[in-house]
C-alpha cells in the first residue's frame, strides 16, 4: 500500500508481493470486529477555482510549476482523498489501487499491485501527478516526468501532526490555498473533538498493530515507525509493539515478540483479518492465542484504505478505534 503503510510497509510488501472490537481494560466486554462507517469522503461546501500557475516545493527537493489542474492523477489513496475532499474530485481522472472510497470507485486504476504504470498514467493525458515519497518504480516516475508532466511529491505521513501539512501541500499545488486552510482547520478540529471524548483509564490498554496477508503468508507486528503509534496514543492506548522494544517499522510475528508485547487488544486492517479467516484464524497464528487480546478475542478492525492515511477522514478512524476500545462515544 502507498500512503503511510506506504512509507514503512511498502518496502515489506514489495518483497512479499513478488513472492505473492476491542476492549482496553478488564471491564470491557469483548466484541466482534467492526470497521469505520460508510467509505465516503466529505467534500468541503462549494467548489474552489484553482488560481494557477503556481510554483511549489516538492518533497523530492525539486521546484514544481503547476500551470493547470484539469486532469489530476493522485498516486495514493491518501492523496486522492485530499483532492476529493478539497472539492476537486471532478478533476481526478485516475486512481491508485489504494483509493477505495466510493467517489473514486469508477476511476481507472493506474497501478499494478502497488507499482505505477507510466503507460496507463500518460494515456490519460494528466496535467498534474501527485505522488508519495514511496511511489514507484523510479523508472515509471522518470517516464512520466520525461513526458513533461509536473510531478509533485508529498512528504510521507508519520502521524496526526502531518494531517494539516499534507492537506496544505496538495491544496497549494492545486492553487486553492484557502480551501487547504479550511480543510486543515476542519480536520484538526474534528480530531481534537474525538480526543477530548477519549475515556480516561489509569491503566492504558496495550494495542499491537498486526499487518496480515494470509494469502501471501505475511504476518507482521508493527513497531516504531509503523504509522500506528500516533493513532493509538491519541486513542489513549499504548503501542504495544513499539513499547516492547521493536525498533523496526515491521517485524515478523513470533511467539516471543507477541509475549513481550502482551497486547490487551490487536489492531488490524479489515481485509487482513479476513485473509486469515477472521477471529478464529487470527488466534491460530502462533503466539496470538496466548496474549490477553487473543484469550479475550479483542480486536479493532479498520478498513484498509483509510487506517494510516492521516488525512481528512482520520477523525473517523480515530473515533472507530476509540469506540472499539471503550464502547461507543458521542
Amino acid at each position: 500500500m502507498r500512503a503511510r503503510l506506504a512509507g514503512a510497509l511498502v518496502s515489506v510488501l514489495a518483497l512479499t508481493l513478488t513472492a505473492t472490537a476491542c476492549g482496553g481494560d478488564d471491564t470491557t466486554t469483548p466484541t466482534a470486529a467492526t470497521t469505520t462507517a460508510a467509505n465516503r469522503v466529505e467534500p468541503l461546501t462549494g467548489t474552489p477555482e484553482p488560481d494557477l500557475p503556481v510554483t511549489v516545493a516538492s518533497a523530492d527537493g525539486k521546484k514544481v510549476t503547476v500551470s493547470a489542474a484539469r486532469r489530476i492523477v493522485p498516486l495514493s489513496g491518501s492523496l486522492s482523498e485530499i483532492v476529493f475532499t478539497l472539492g476537486l474530485g471532478d478533476r481526478v481522472v485516475a486512481r491508485d489501487i489504494t483509493a477505495t472510497f466510493q467517489q473514486a470507485a469508477k476511476l481507472p486504476v493506474v497501478t499494478r499491485n502497488h507499482d505505477v504504470s507510466a503507460e496507463s498514467v500518460l494515456s490519460l493525458k494528466p496535467d498534474l501527478v501527485l505522488a508519495e515519497a514511496t511511489t514507484g518504480p523510479e523508472e515509471a516516475m522518470g517516464q512520466i516526468r520525461a513526458a513533461g508532466v509536473p510531478v509533485l511529491v508529498v512528504d510521507p505521513a508519520q502521524g496526526l501532526d502531518d494531517v494539516g501539512p499534507r492537506i496544505r501541500a496538495v491544496a497549494d499545488a492545486l492553487g486553492v490555498p484557502a480551501a487547504g486552510k479550511e480543510l486543515t482547520k476542519r480536520s484538526e478540529a474534528r480530531i481534537a473533538a474525538v480526543q477530548k471524548a477519549v475515556p480516561t483509564h489509569k491503566d492504558k490498554p496495550r494495542v499491537a498493530f498486526l499487518y496480515l496477508r494470509g494469502s501471501a503468508s505475511v504476518y507482521l507486528i508493527g513497531g516504531k515507525g509503523s504509522g500506528a503509534t500516533s493513532l493509538l496514543e491519541a486513542a489513549g492506548a499504548v503501542d504495544a509493539g513499539a513499547e516492547s522494544g521493536l525498533d523496526k517499522d515491521f517485524t515478523a510475528i513470533t511467539t516471543e515478540a507477541l509475549a513481550k508485547a502482551a497486547p490487551d487488544a490487536i489492531l488490524v486492517m479489515t481485509k487482513g483479518l479476513e485473509s486469515v479467516g477472521g477471529m478464529d484464524g487470527l488466534v491460530k497464528i502462533p503466539g496470538v492465542a496466548q496474549t490477553p487480546a487473543g484469550m479475550n478475542r479483542r480486536v479493532v478492525s479498520i478498513e484498509d484504505g483509510v487506517l494510516l492515511n492521516y488525512g481528512p477522514r482520520t477523525d473517523q478512524v480515530l473515533k472507530s478505534i476509540v469506540d472499539q476500545l471503550y464502547g461507543e462515544t458521542k
